[in-house]
C-alpha cells in the first residue's frame, strides 16, 4: 500500500524542512531525520546505530566525525556511516547545514555515547 505522508506529520514546522519520521509505521524499512541547523557548532553528539545511516548535504558545510576520522561534506555529497560506527557532525558555517539522514531501519536505535 502506498502512503502520503503530510509535512504536519512530521515537520517541526511549515517553513523548514525540520523534523523526523519513523516510516516502520508506514511500512518502510527506514527513518527519515530533516536537520537544519542555523547555527555554527550545532549538531548532534556522539552516538551509534545499529544499522546505517546515510547523509544527504542539502546546504552548508558539516564536519562529520566518525570513527577516528573526520571528514568535511558539503552541499551535494553524501556521507555514509556503517553500522556501529561511532558518529556525530557540527555545522562549519558560515550559514545554516541542511541534511537528510536516512536511517536503515524503521524506528530509531541510538546509542548516546557523550
Amino acid at each position: 500500500m502506498a502512503h502520503i505522508i503530510d509535512r504536519d506529520t512530521w515537520a517541526v514546522g511549515s517553513d523548514l524542512w525540520k523534523g523526523e519520521l519513523q516510516c516502520g509505521a508506514y511500512g518502510s524499512n527506514s527513518c527519515l531525520i530533516f536537520n537544519y541547523l542555523p547555527d555554527v557548532g550545532g549538531g548532534p553528539r556522539l552516538h551509534t546505530h545499529p544499522y546505517a545511516e546515510i547523509f544527504i548535504i542539502r546546504q552548508g558545510t558539516g564536519l562529520f566525525t566518525v570513527g577516528d576520522k573526520e571528514l568535511e561534506a558539503s552541499a551535494g555529497q553524501i556521507v555514509i556511516v556503517p553500522p556501529h560506527t561511532p558518529h556525530k557532525f557540527t555545522n562549519l558555517g558560515p550559514g545554516p547545514l541542511e541534511t537528510t539522514d536516512i536511517h536503515e531501519n524503521g524506528s530509531f536505535i541510538t546509542e548516546w555515547l557523550e
